[in-house]
């Protein structure tokens, strides 16, 4: 048989069995058996070692993420991918404002627009192998978990850029194994989930940087660069690029800016030293990993960083507190409503449901803060600048006080300013635009007295409550006759400013102009049972109450809460926009990070009056900035003019001074108070400048402003349209009714403006009689039968006793006045009462003679019709009531006596001798009945004072300088009929039905 070929392998088994039979293999054969055998043995218990370790750390490693939540993918992305950003404020046609106020500032950035060297800086310090790993480096990992336990001085770390990702948007900072372990599970997760460009833009997005000059704590690589250099995160340069890379190891302590708190601002130079060299240390370490050359890293470190800091501390919010504060707040209201919405929550149940209302407000002002939206406003910048300009340099607020308070660091008692304040607005009347306002004179305000401030409004309401809605039910049209007589009725008593003031039958155009008290409560008094603060709560008054509805006093602006003057002014634009009330509004419009609209303001006009009623009360609105308008001192004040309708108004102790005025095109209010209502603005009889003059100069100012700034929104050129059911009528001027033939040739024919789809007077008056009258200080009466004839003016025209109760109305009143001498018909018509004289001889009266002129006291009755003159016991003249008291007397012996309105005759005077004197017979001897010729001296020029122009309602500075007249020259004896007499209300409620008080004091 052929021997079998041996191989290779069998050949050395050969050799190795004869090596054992040597000698010295036998030794060195068992020595090698029990080294190997010691060798599998340590090997199988290494082995099981490990597979037990690995199980048990497998075990705990699934312990610690036991309860963390499987999350899908799109789950995992929305929670990277959403993070805070800084929203922004823009102007009027986009102009940037500013940020918003929130905790940490960021905004959002791309990939594409981050320096390629931030992004090599990155790589270099915080993860070498970001493009290459999965999510995490296990030899990282296992380095920071043996330095962690035996406690290393040198730590490490070892969280790529995933798992730092991972920590701030899903986990938190927590130092634990758990927490880590979370965050290498996730991390692996993510890495299946998004990109690497994904996850490196989330990153840059997300990281602390610090602060920024102004002390703001931010995230983002575009806000740090922003922030720190003033410049986008594109356009950094290497050095730039490795300071901010090496912020994020301890944001704090490496920014380069002090904090909000201390205002912001660079560091000292060795409080800069730690973020240089963490600076230095990121671009060596990128040298090292070769993203840049050694020459790249020279001039780097050669470059001073700290000529590239800003140091403009002024945030561009801080010029604007009021502002940016009425954005924000106004912002928050319109994002809880569109979050509420989005939660298929009613608007009704949301403003019903205080907590559910609380609940939005809180989401609300959180996405507002950290959404990332733009928020577009309706301010025009150069017109807010300009406007604020004239505010905080107005010299003529009035006085300064001061008051104590407590401050909040040290705990001491300070005096701090309590100066005037002031409200003012503009808006456009036909979109309800708020072009501009002054929200107050603090330079860190904590109220906005535009928007935020409720107080009364005083007379502004008139037009508003009262007029308007007298108009609109067809109760009055522009002149018909209202009457400003006095009256008491429980509970409440009103009064013009001086209150002994009683002007009788006037026009309403006039009574609206002068803003007296008295006529606005009567005519009250008629509609109040139709419910006309339903008018207000169709413009939108938000802080009435049901007594608002109910009390007299609310007439006068004695509200209980009061209006602001974004309301007051918002009010009046409505009758610009014929009767249409449009919403005024601040934000143009939202969008959010993305660019999507979220809101946009759309305007719902809402029909308050009708177009003939808005046109009529403006039309009567213009009279007010004619004399006697109390706001005659505005066109003066003007440097253009314009089509201008306007109201003043104050409240009772001048704690408040209000003035709205419109054109066609925009509307200005003005409020100027206090801050503690308890002060006041001016007392009468003061050296202060009057509040209406104050807040007249005012007016013109900023209205000469706007149109200097923006012509095209002010409109100096347009004019009020008359619709065409606005008609002129003829009427009988006292009662309002259509003329008669008594009337027209009574002289009592007027025309005016009038609302021909609700009233034209139609029916002809039948008020008027014929009469035959005396006069008693300066008022027309009726004759009695005991009048002596010499006294009574026969063909008078008088009224009837159904014309006086119709007049007077409900709260009735003294019907003798209804024609006093301040009534433009005073000289045309007796008033139709009789008087009720007492039976007592009038008193007697003190005579004087000053050359040929003989002169005498009045007497002090109240029923004096006249004087007899005695010359020698004889008597020569009759002297009627309203004639200057005084004779031309030739030589005699003089005395005077005093006739009342029965014939009674007082004691004589005493005895004037003028010239050379006859001895007079005793005066008792005669009777005083003798017929004698009369002298009666003429009326002088103007003595009864000129019909219809008293100016006297509100204490109105007389137009020429900043000072109160006070007086009342609109009397019959001063003959020029122009008094400056100011008549408001001191009127009072405080029976339970009106609220005490604090209706309009002077009839602005």
């Amino acid at each position: 048989m052929r021997e079998r070929r041996k191989n290779r392998i069998d050949l050395i088994e050969e050799k190795f069995e004869n090596m054992k039979k040597k000698k010295w293999a036998k030794g060195v054969r068992i020595t090698t058996g029990v080294m190997w055998n010691l060798f599998l043995l340590f090997l199988i218990f290494g082995l099981t070692m490990s597979v037990f370790a690995a199980s048990v750390g497998a075990g705990y490693f699934a312990s610690l993420v036991a309860k963390e939540p499987l999350r899908t993918k799109q789950e995992m992305r929305n929670e990277i991918l959403t993070y805070e950003e800084t929203s922004e404020i823009y102007f009027a046609e986009n102009k940037y404002l500013g940020k918003v106020s929130s905790d940490i500032e960021r905004r959002e950035t791309k990939l594409k627009n981050v320096s390629p060297y931030l992004i090599d800086a990155v790589f270099a310090t915080e993860d070498e192998y970001f493009m290459t790993h999965n999510g995490i480096v296990p030899k990282a990992i296992f380095r920071g978990l043996l330095q962690d336990v035996t406690n290393s001085d040198s730590q490490t770390g070892g969280s790529t850029l995933t798992q730092q990702l991972i920590k701030n948007q899903i986990l938190t900072n927590e130092v634990s194994y758990e927490r880590k372990a979370k965050e290498i599970l996730l991390a692996m997760r993510l890495e299946h989930f998004m990109n690497k460009d994904e996850i490196l833009e989330a990153y840059l997005n997300i990281i602390p940087y610090g602060r920024n000059v102004h002390g703001d704590n931010i995230a983002g690589v575009e806000t740090a660069a922003e922030g720190i250099f003033g410049m986008n995160a594109k356009d950094l340069n290497l050095a730039q690029a490795a300071y901010i890379a090496g912020i994020p190891q301890a944001p704090f302590a490496y920014t380069p800016f002090k904090s909000g708190r201390y205002g912001g601002g660079v560091k000292s130079d060795e409080a800069l030293k730690p973020g240089i060299d963490r600076m230095k240390t990121v671009l060596f370490r990128m040298k090292e990993t070769g993203y840049i050359t050694k020459q790249e890293y020279e001039q780097a470190i050669a470059y001073d960083i700290t000529k590239d800091l800003r140091t403009d501390t002024d945030r561009p919010t801080s010029r604007y507190p009021y502002l940016t504060q009425e954005i924000q707040n106004r912002t928050i209201e319109i994002l809880m409503k569109v979050l509420a919405k989005r939660d298929d929550i009613e608007l009704e149940r949301l403003e019903q449901n205080h907590k559910l209302e609380e609940k939005y407000r809180i989401l609300a002002e959180r996405e507002m803060k950290t959404g990332g939206y733009r928020i577009y406003s309706t301010i025009d910048q150069t017109l807010y600048d300009k406007m604020n300009d004239v505010a905080k340099n107005f010299e003529h607020y009035g006085f300064t006080y001061t008051r104590e308070e407590k401050d909040s660091e040290t705990g001491e008692t300070v005096l701090v300013d309590d100066p005037v304040q002031v409200g003012s607005i503009l808006i456009e009347n036909k979109t309800g635009r708020i072009l501009s306002f002054i929200g107050g004179l603090d330079d860190k305000p904590s109220y906005n007295y535009a928007t935020q401030a409720y107080r009364q409004n005083g007379s502004s309401i008139k037009p508003l409550l009262v007029y308007a809605p007298a108009i609109e039910y067809g109760v009055i049209g522009a002149g018909s006759p209202v009457v400003d007589l006095k009256f008491e009725i429980p509970g409440w008593k009103a009064s013009n400013y001086f209150e002994d003031q009683e002007d009788g039958i006037l026009p309403a155009r006039e009574a609206l102009a002068r803003s007296l008290n008295l006529p606005t409560a009567r005519l009250y008094e008629e509609i109040r049972d139709r419910r006309p603060m339903e008018f207000m709560q169709k413009m939108n008054f938000k802080k009435l109450t049901e007594g608002d509805f109910v009390h007299r006093s609310a007439s006068l602006g004695a509200l209980e809460v009061g209006a602001s003057v974004e309301e007051n002014t918002n009010a009046f634009a409505t009758f610009a926009n014929g009767g249409q009330f449009v919403q005024s509004y601040m934000i143009e419009k939202i969008e959010d990070a993305h660019g999507n609209v979220v809101y946009e303001h759309k305007s719902e006009p809402v029909e308050v009056f009708s177009p003939e009623t808005a046109y009529i009360i403006t039309d009567m609105l213009r009279d007010v900035v004619k004399p006697p308008g109390t706001g005659q001192q505005i066109p003066k004040n003007l440097n253009f003019s314009l089509d201008l309708a306007a109201k003043t108004g104050t409240t009772q102790g001048y704690g408040d001074a209000w003035l709205v005025g419109y054109n066609p095109n925009v509307s200005l209010g003005i409020w100027l108070g206090y801050k503690d209502q308890t002060r006041k603005l001016y007392s009468r009889g003061s050296s202060q400048m009057y509040p209406t003059t104050r807040t007249s100069i005012l007016f013109g100012r900023l209205m000469n402003t706007a149109n200097a700034v923006r012509p095209d929104l002010v409109g100096a050129g347009s004019r009020f349209n008359q619709p065409a059911g606005v008609v002129s009528r003829s009427f009988c001027g006292i009662s309002g009714l259509a003329p008669s033939n008594a009337c027209s040739a009574a002289g009592l024919v007027r025309s005016d403006l009038f609302n021909s789809k609700v009233m034209v007077p139609t029916k002809p008056d039948d008020s008027i009689i014929s009469a035959s009258y005396v006069s008693v200080k300066g008022v027309k009466y009726l004759a009695l039968p005991s009048t002596p004839s010499e006294f009574i003016v026969s063909g008078g025209t008088g009224v009837n006793q159904e014309f006086i109760k119709r007049m007077l109305g409900p709260f009735g009143g003294d019907g003798s006045k209804l024609f006093s001498g301040r009534s433009i018909f005073a000289s045309n018509v007796v008033s139709g009462s009789v008087f009720h004289a007492d039976d007592a001889n009038p008193a007697a009266v003190q005579a004087a003679g000053n050359g040929s002129t003989l002169t005498w006291t009045e007497s002090a009755s109240n029923d004096v019709i006249g004087y007899y003159v005695y010359r020698d016991n004889e008597r020569v003249a009759t002297v009627r009531d309203a004639v200057a008291n005084s004779y031309s007397a030739g030589p005699g012996s003089y005395y005077v006596r005093a006739v009342d309105i029965t014939g009674l005759l007082s004691p004589a005077s005493n005895t004037v001798t003028i010239g050379s004197p006859e001895t007079p017979d005793d005066p008792e001897e005669s009777d005083g009945n003798e017929e004698q010729p009369e002298h009666q001296t003429p009326p002088s020029d103007g003595e009864h004072g000129t019909p219809g122009q008293n100016n006297g309602d509100t204490g109105e500075p007389d137009g020429n300088n900043g000072s109160h007249n006070g007086n009342n020259n609109g009397n019959s004896n001063n003959g020029n009929g122009n008094g400056n007499n100011s008549g408001n209300s001191n009127g009072h409620g405080n029976n339970g039905k009106n609220p005490p008080s604090k209706e309009d004091e002077d009839g602005q």
